[in-house]
């Protein structure tokens, strides 16, 4: 039986306490939540999406205080980007307290934590006394979802809840910055533009942001976000012609509108930002690459952003999306 849609927030928190799973809005994209503290709840996420154990989780909570109480004492470079960054798109890898488990941190020292910013998300988290881990709310390694008929149409048949909060605002997950020997690295370029930490840290962050396997933080996967085609990466429109028909092109600043058919080459456009905004761009990219993925086209291809800003996340999922097996 499909999973319910619902805004009741009272409803989903009972479904969390009695180790259900709920698919819950943030910022970034919906979340695929459950009972951090309780193994089996943890373990039906990892189910649910197929998920590999050893690609570890997010703990989410409404406050620093209420999730800093899960890690040690956070660092001043840590301590810092979270009085700036929290509530938001922001993830800190730290070192964890004993009582979060192995499941969620995929056996490591560290945990990656988290406070959204989504009003739904907040509200929810403060009618909780334990914290939730939630991952993009997909099967593992297709389109992160950013609505409540997005998870309904890839999950619906196997969790409890959806609890709808409206389209995610920013539509990329979370930058992700952990701190081995000290030094602030960003493992997942995300909705918070590295410019923005460097300049609130004031140096240049190391970027070490992907694996093949055994990840130090989640979302570091070489492989990820298929749209199911073979995805070609392009600087510009160049290459059009030599697209095979039934194809199609993903493209930035065209202008005119987001989708238009090209009926003499039988290809189809859909463009990011019709006016060239980044910001845009990244509310638009999971549902362009969702929608590519519901079409039967033989090939698809898909210009790059300029790399700055949400330019680098994008490019960064388009690049793993384009990663074949």
């Amino acid at each position: 039986m499909p999973a319910p849609i619902t805004t009741d927030i009272a409803a989903a928190a009972e479904v969390l306490r009695a180790g259900g799973l709920v698919a819950i809005p943030t910022e970034t994209v919906y979340g695929l939540a459950g009972n951090a503290l309780n193994e089996a709840a943890v373990a039906k996420i990892f189910a649910a999406k197929n998920r590999p154990s050893f690609d570890p989780l997010i703990l989410h909570q409404s406050s620093a205080e209420r999730i800093f109480a899960f890690t040690t004492a956070p660092s001043p470079a840590a301590a810092q980007l979270a009085a700036h960054c929290w509530p938001g798109p922001l993830t800190l890898v730290l070192n964890k307290q004993a009582v979060v488990p192995d499941l969620v941190s995929a056996g490591l020292e560290t945990v990656a934590v988290r406070v959204p910013q989504h009003p739904v998300a907040r509200q929810l988290l403060e009618l909780l006394d334990f914290p939730l881990a939630a991952p993009s709310a997909n099967p593992f390694g297709y389109v992160s979802p950013t609505t409540a008929q997005h998870v309904a149409d890839q999950l619906g048949d196997r969790i409890d809840l959806i609890l709808d909060g409206g389209p995610c605002q920013i539509g990329l997950e979370s930058t992700i910055v952990g701190f081995p020997e000290g030094v602030p690295t960003v493992y997942r370029k995300g909705g918070l533009p590295v410019e923005s930490l460097e300049q609130l840290l004031g140096h240049p962050l190391a970027i070490n942001t992907h694996s093949s396997s055994h990840p130090t933080a989640p979302g570091m996967l070489s492989r990820h976000y298929s749209p199911g085609v073979p995805l070609d990466l392009w600087a510009d429109l160049k290459q059009v012609d030599e697209l095979p028909p039934d194809s199609a092109v993903i493209g930035f600043g065209m202008g005119g509108t987001h989708y238009r058919r090209d009926e003499n080459r039988h290809l189809d456009f859909y463009d990011l930002s019709p006016t060239g905004s980044l910001e845009e761009a990244a509310q638009q990219l999971f549902s362009v690459l969702r929608q590519v993925a519901k079409q039967d086209y033989l090939r698809a291809a898909a210009v790059l952003v300029p790399e700055r800003g949400l330019g680098r996340a994008i490019n960064d999922r388009l690049r793993r999306a384009a990663v074949e097996e």
